[in-house]
């Protein structure tokens, strides 16, 4: 929420933070679980309700300072708005005519007026991306690993977000970012923007995952009597 408050495109958001909303499931690479096209659907709403100002993201502060997230629906008259609130409470399964709906996190309760997210850990996040990162054909005959959910196609093939990572015996000439592991190269091609732009995504999600609590610093100490 704190996310998509920001700024930032629930079309690239949702697909990779989300693992389902009211009981609604997101694909996964890992899983080998394709997408519900309502997820898909309700993605592309908010997306839209994001680009025309219907769609807002609250965050409060209730009375024991605990924060809690709603999601709003200003008040327009527009056809295109009306339709497209009562279709996003239509799909999850919420009261109509709701202008503002409190988000829990946690699997689906059933309640007509809530929305309950389950969101993925950092650790799920990059186990879906892993999934999909190519795999040496000598790796997989060698049973040194699996083959992922993807070899030579374009995205991962459960849907979502792609970040394609190519990999190959020599350093490429022409990439995003690129690291080697094991007698391998791996690399996102610098004319890939669907996965650069997601790179992206991720290395922000690293960023503000981090707590902010500062280690203790070492403290030397020196005998007086020396």
């Amino acid at each position: 929420m704190f996310v998509l408050q920001a700024g930032y495109s629930a079309a690239r958001v949702m697909p990779i933070m989300l693992d389902s909303v009211n009981g609604i499931a997101n694909g996964s690479n890992r899983r080998q679980r394709p997408p519900d096209p309502r997820f898909i659907r309700l993605v592309e709403l908010v997306r839209a309700g994001q680009q025309a100002d219907t769609i807002e993201v609250r965050i409060e502060r209730g009375k024991q300072e605990a924060e809690a997230s709603a999601l709003l629906f200003p008040p327009r008259k527009e056809p295109d708005a009306i339709a497209r609130r009562q279709e996003i409470l239509q799909l999850l399964g919420l009261r109509p005519g709701l202008r503002q709906v409190k988000i829990v996190y946690g699997a689906y309760s059933g309640k007509d007026d809530e929305i309950d997210m389950k969101t993925r850990s950092m650790l799920e996040i990059m186990l879906e991306f892993a999934a999909a990162v190519q795999v040496p054909e000598s790796e997989v005959a060698e049973g040194k690993a699996a083959a992922g959910a993807v070899n030579t196609r374009p995205q991962a093939s459960w849907g979502g977000p792609p970040m394609r990572v190519l990999v190959g015996d020599a350093a490429p000439k022409d990439a995003y970012v690129a690291v080697p592991y094991d007698h391998h190269w791996y690399w996102i091609a610098d004319n890939d923007i669907q996965s650069k732009t997601t790179f992206g995504v991720v290395m922000l999600l690293f960023s503000i995952s981090e707590t902010g609590t500062k280690g203790a610093a070492p403290v030397v100490t020196i005998p007086a009597n020396q």
